[in-house]
Formats: structure tokens, sequence, C-alpha cells
């Protein structure tokens, strides 16, 4: 093991043999680096021309990182995440999240109990199956009803009742690749309700206690999430289309984008 010098290490990390620690990193308590993970603080690095700065690494409470994992300049990962052995992580990775692969992406998300990480991967919550003990605080999913004759299929609903809020925006989002995740953030005072009107795509929810994995896979189902819930979409298929419903118009000030203000804010 090797330590540079602006290195910053909290208490109980743990590091492994052959790993390599430069300037610009910082550790936060309880994170756990396996064997042979490799760092870089340089994202243009050129022979014999040190730059002006370092980039700053950061590795949030409680994460753990696999043997073998590269870890790119200036990348933050977030609390309780876990980036599965040889993952190539080339952005910042959200508090709680599973990653793996070349380049890494988000497979799903640690469960909680009692606050403390589970390897076990949280179990999906389904329409069939869930119940108000299962969700956090507010969330519901909600059964749309089926019309389908020889004509085709119809889903349909009352916004009063089905939503329980009157919307003043939507938006539809498509196209995006499997790798990738929308959302990542919580509204302080806005409602959302989602629906997936093709293919499929898996919500996580967590209101700073409980942590679930909804998937939606058919217009027939609604999620509804209440303000300071945290909610991040993965996993889409190629054809998923959804759209979002909201309880006020566009406010930049409403969203909180960063998971540790979040927890702060919640108290």
């Amino acid at each position: 093991m090797f330590i540079e010098n602006d290195v910053i290490i909290g208490d109980r990390v743990t590091v492994k043999c052959g790993v390599q620690l430069w300037d610009g990193m910082r550790v936060d308590d309880d994170v756990f680096i396996g064997p042979n993970a490799t760092f870089a603080n340089d994202p243009f690095p050129r022979s014999r021309q040190r730059p002006e700065w370092f980039a700053t690494t950061r590795i949030r409470e409680g994460a753990s990182i696999g043997a073998n994992a590269t870890i790119l300049p200036g990348v933050t990962i977030g609390r309780h995440a876990m980036i599965g052995a040889g993952t190539v992580v080339t952005a910042d990775v959200p508090a709680n999240a599973k990653v793996v692969g070349n380049p890494g992406s988000i497979i799903g998300y640690v469960d909680s109990d009692e606050g403390r990480p589970q390897v076990e991967r949280p179990e999906k919550v389904t329409l069939a199956r869930s119940s108000e003990a299962e969700l956090p605080t507010g969330v519901r999913i909600v059964g749309l009803p089926l019309h389908r004759d020889m004509r085709g299929a119809l889903v349909a609903g009352e916004l009063a009742e089905t939503v329980s809020f009157v919307p003043q925006r939507y938006f539809v989002v498509f196209n995006v690749p499997s790798r990738h995740v929308r959302g990542e953030h919580a509204h302080r005072v806005c409602s959302q309700f989602l629906t997936c009107l093709a293919g499929s795509l898996s919500v996580h929810l967590d209101d700073g206690e409980h942590r679930v994995e909804v998937e939606l896979d058919s217009p027939t189902t609604g999620l509804l999430i209440p303000p300071m819930v945290w909610a991040s979409q993965f996993r889409y298929s190629g054809d998923a289309v959804l759209l979002a419903l909201a309880s006020h118009p566009y406010d930049a000030d409403d969203y909180i984008r960063d998971y540790e203000e979040f927890l702060s804010e919640l108290g």
C-alpha cells in the first residue's frame, strides 16, 4: 500500500494490499477498499508535466470497492455504495448503488437494516404483493383499470382519485441507454405520479430509513411519490417510455440533488 501527501482517510477504513492512494483522495469513515483497486488523480496525464492541481476523488462513508476496480479522477462514490470487483467507474456513483461492469453501471441498490447496508439485493415490490408497510413513507402503488376489447386496450383513471393531486406539469422519458440513471433527487414540496407506458424500468425509493425497488412494467401500474422521498429510475428497457405527472410547475429550488443534503434536511 502507498499513501501520497494530500490524502485524508477517516476512521475504521480497510485498505487491502496493492492499493495506492494519490494526492486528492478523500476517504470517509468505514470505507472498504479491496486489493489492487486503482485510483487516478490526473484527468489528462502527461509525462514530466505536473498539473497545477489534482482532481479530488471522494469515497463516502461505508462505501465498498471491490478488488481490481478502477476509479477515474474526480469521481465521488456515494455512501454505502458497492463497487463490484473489476468495475471501471467513470462517473459519480449514487449513495447505496451497486455498480458493476466496464464502464460501470447500476444493477440495483443495497437494502437497509437499521441503517446498515446489506449485500443482498432489495426485494422488488410488485403490485400484487405490495403493502403500505413495505414502502417508504407516503409512497403508494396504484392499480389502474385496464379495458380491453377487439379494438385494443385502454387504461384510464380519474385524476382526483388516482393521482390525488391536480397535475401542473408532465414529462415523458424515453430512449434512455440502459446503463444510465434518471432522477437521483428528492422534492421539497412537489409530488409525482409515474407510470411506464411501454417497456419496463425500476424505481429506487429512499425515505432515509427504508429503501425499496419498485418495478414498473405496465401502464396498469402507477407509482405515487410524495415530497421528501429520494427517487431514481434505472434499468430501462430499450423500449421503455415513462410518463411523469407533477403536482407543481418546475422550480429548481424545489429539487434536492445531493443525497447528503437530503439526509440533512430529513433531520
